[in-house]
């Protein structure tokens, strides 16, 4: 299709073979305010968003949560790529004294503050110590930075506004932010180790990836190695004709540093059209051809294999929801990104996520 030859033409980079650790990281620049340069005028920026009570709705909140979030995805850029991503990482300890744990104060009060800090640490440990985020990373061609800017406010904008109507918060992240995930994946196990000043480092002149690159990068056939830890991607080949609501939920509920990510590639609308209206033409030309070969048989009272049938059903609801229920055709890619200390743990959890 046109869109995925554009994506594939403005994407072709000359590869380079790594020579450090800090090679790999596929960032050129980064910017305060957390777009990063990632290839020949290409920007990217990351949001965060909290997570609904979608598996504990009723089935009419569910509907409204459901046709909230395709009013979310219409709404992307057939511009732009987006990646929808849900990180199971483990919780930094200082986090969650700074932002969870209530700080004593010497009075009669505090008590109460120790069992409540308590029961959070304790249920901390019983989840081993792992918490789930997730982003919308967007990235974008433009010319400079300056544009991407202004693309960014109001893309960031537009949907900080639908995602609260679905009840969720959405905010965008800064560099130190967005470097702090990328650290965090890359040396789990040390995420308390994180430090990172954007101006310090521009005056002594040290580069960004310092702070987050592990101590280095292995690479075989079927596994790579982050340091001392074995990783694995994982991609969705074949989509089922049903897929259940709870699919991400249950590709993520592995207790492991994992990062799963859905990148969506929307297509102009008029090319949708075209590309269901050539396949509609397809399913009717397959059943003419079928039912001629039984007419040259005499068999006049043949009906058209359910398959066929079932074939035309679905590419005219398609063609239907491009063009009276505005709905839009999109490319999604699922990858999985799972790690372990141990090659042998790698196996296990790769059985447990299939």
């Amino acid at each position: 299709m046109k869109t995925l030859r554009e994506l594939f033409k403005r994407d072709k980079e000359k590869f380079k073979i790594p020579k450090c650790a800090q090679d790999v990281i596929p960032v050129h620049t980064v910017y305060d305010d957390g777009i990063f340069k990632v290839g020949k005028d290409m920007y990217s920026k990351s949001f965060s968003f909290t997570d609904i009570n979608y598996a504990v709705a009723d089935d009419e909140e569910r509907r409204t949560m459901f046709l909230s979030y395709s009013s979310i995805l219409n709404s992307f850029d057939s511009a732009a790529t987006t990646k929808i991503t849900v990180n199971n990482r483990r919780i930094n300890r200082d986090d969650v004294e700074k932002r969870i744990l209530i700080p004593l104060r010497n009075d009669f009060h505090d008590i109460y503050r120790v069992e409540y800090n308590d029961m959070i640490t304790d249920k901390i440990t019983g989840s081993n110590s792992m918490i789930q985020d997730k982003y919308v990373t967007i990235t974008i061609c433009k010319n400079n930075i300056k544009e991407a800017r202004k693309y960014f406010a109001r893309v960031g904008a537009e949907l900080s506004a639908k995602f609260a109507k679905l009840g969720s918060k959405f905010v965008e992240l800064d560099a130190s932010e967005r470097l702090r995930i990328a650290h965090d994946f890359f040396n789990a196990g040390h995420e308390s180790d994180f430090h990172f000043d954007i101006k310090s480092s521009r005056k002594k002149g040290h580069s960004f990836k310092d702070s987050i690159c592990p101590d280095s990068f292995e690479f075989e056939s079927d596994y790579f190695k982050i340091g001392e830890r074995y990783g694995r991607v994982l991609f969705l080949r074949e989509y089922a004709n049903y897929v259940k609501d709870d699919m991400v939920a249950k590709l993520t509920q592995l207790n492991s540093n994992l990062m799963m990510s859905i990148d969506v590639i929307p297509v102009p609308t008029d090319e949708a059209v075209r590309e269901a209206e050539n396949r509609l033409l397809g399913v009717e030309t397959n059943i003419t051809n079928w039912q001629r070969r039984q007419n040259t048989n005499n068999n006049y009272s043949a009906e058209v294999p359910y398959e066929m049938e079932q074939q035309r059903k679905e590419m005219r609801e398609m063609l239907d929801d491009l063009t009276e229920r505005d709905q839009r055709m999109m490319f999604a890619v699922i990858t999985l990104v799972h790690t372990a200390d141990t090659k042998e743990q790698l196996v296990t959890n790769q059985r447990k996520i299939s």
